[in-house]
């Protein structure tokens, strides 16, 4: 059982635990993952580390609360309770070089797993431009921490309540513009966001690399649930990733393929919040 020490809430549907396993939180590294269960009964999903601290034993998840298993953990996960198992840390570390200038780029709920990035970097004598985009200025979380590590910050928003007004792509664009040196960048967010950063750097010739978080479910490379198309050959995520060459991966068949369980998902959740507190909920009828 693994002690959740503390939690908070950045909007309706995200919110950060912070979880007390110490040999963990001196093994983890930037660009790794954990795969965790809330309960006995749970489903594995896997996340990315967004934080840890060897100092404190501690490792942080930024969590979406977008179907029934992230749903039941927003409403179970408080503080002083615990998730039933955590195993990690897993997939390869980032590839943390010393460079001159990089640009750690988060989308959404991507902006928590690029800030470990972005520490590193900084700490490697890195000069580190973070860019990072939200919806709109209300669901803006850790702006001081990436401040910190970052020489220069470039939010945006979708519709300019903080920011410049645009998407990260705009971002990208006015970094590279102001830094045409910008040895690599970075890219963390949803599929779509991915792909258009990729295609944001590919003109210029930039290395750009992406962390890939497709389904999983062993996450030893055994079940296949995971492999992705990078470079015209099937890599398994887990082991061979997450990050890749954003330039190289097939992120069409990637959203494709996040597609495939939607309607189990869909059945799944719809069940859980008929009867949320209930473990003996019946199977499925065919016309369901």
């Amino acid at each position: 059982m693994y002690e959740i020490v503390a939690r908070e809430d950045f909007s309706d549907s995200t919110f950060l635990l912070e979880v007390k396993y110490p040999l963990l939180a001196k093994a983890a590294r930037p660009g790794q993952f954990v795969i965790v269960m809330s309960n006995a009964d749970g489903e594995r999903i896997p996340l990315t580390i967004a934080d840890f601290s060897p100092e404190r034993g501690t490792v942080t998840l930024v969590i979406q609360a977008v179907g029934k298993t992230t749903m039941e953990m927003q409403r179970r996960c408080i503080v002083g309770s615990a998730l039933y198992a955590m195993v990690g840390p897993m997939g390869k570390p980032s590839e943390i070089s010393k460079m001159g200038k990089v640009a750690c780029v988060g989308g959404g709920l991507g902006v928590a797993p690029v800030y470990p990035q972005a520490r590193a970097f900084k700490q490697n004598g890195a000069y580190v431009i973070g860019i990072v985009g939200f919806r709109s200025r209300d669901l803006i979380f850790w702006q001081r921490k990436f401040e910190d590590v970052c020489d220069e910050l470039i939010i945006c928003t979708d519709d300019g309540s903080a920011g410049i007004k645009g998407l990260v792509t705009d971002g990208i664009a006015m970094a590279v513009d102001k830094h045409p040196d910008i040895d690599e960048v970075i890219a963390i967010g949803p599929p779509v966001m991915m792909k258009f950063c990729a295609e944001a750097t590919r003109a210029r010739d930039i290395k750009t690399t992406v962390s890939l978080n497709p389904i999983m479910v062993d996450g030893t490379g055994m079940c296949g649930g995971c492999r992705v198309s990078v470079g015209g050959e099937m890599r398994f995520c887990c082991v061979d990733g997450p990050d890749f060459d954003g330039h190289q991966v097939d992120f069409d068949e990637l959203m494709r393929r996040l597609t495939r369980f939607r309607e189990d998902e869909r059945a799944a959740l719809e069940r859980w919040q008929r009867n949320p507190g209930c473990r003996l909920e019946q199977e499925p009828t065919a016309s369901e």
